[in-house]
């Protein structure tokens, strides 16, 4: 699942949360669906938790917790690292995954940007600037 945030006075960041759809029972879903709106589309979700006290990816709640709001677009398949490289190209950062270290290619040059690997994201991105026009 993924969610492409724009944050004023920054741009766009990127959410990415790898995981599994789910199927509900029928009651279940019914009682959770009542409280939003029957004509959306609607996917189950579960995120790959890592149980780590602070982490963004502790528990689902805390998922939730630090998501840019209560929707996203899914995909099928695994496809996080593709879309860190792809954010990488366009100069847009990640600011919360749930990606494994070794899954992920960013460019080798994101290394002189500092050791912690989401903060590499902000201050590459801003020293090479936009790979997109802003209307």
């Amino acid at each position: 699942m993924i969610r492409l945030n724009l944050v004023k006075g920054l741009g766009p960041v990127m959410q990415i949360a790898e995981g599994w759809t789910v199927k509900l029972p029928s009651d279940v879903t019914d009682i959770l669906w009542k409280r939003t709106d029957y004509t959306w589309p609607c996917t189950w979700f579960a995120p790959r938790c890592d149980g780590k006290e602070g982490s963004f990816f502790k528990t689902a709640y805390d998922v939730m917790n630090h998501w840019g709001a209560n929707h996203g677009a899914i995909s099928y398949g695994h496809i996080g690292a593709d879309l860190i490289t792809l954010c990488s190209m366009l100069r847009i950062p990640v600011c919360m995954h749930n990606v494994p270290a070794d899954k992920i290619f960013r460019p080798a040059v994101w290394n002189a940007f500092g050791s912690d690997l989401e903060g590499q994201d902000y201050r590459a991105c801003a020293a090479y600037g936009a790979r997109f026009k802003k209307n």
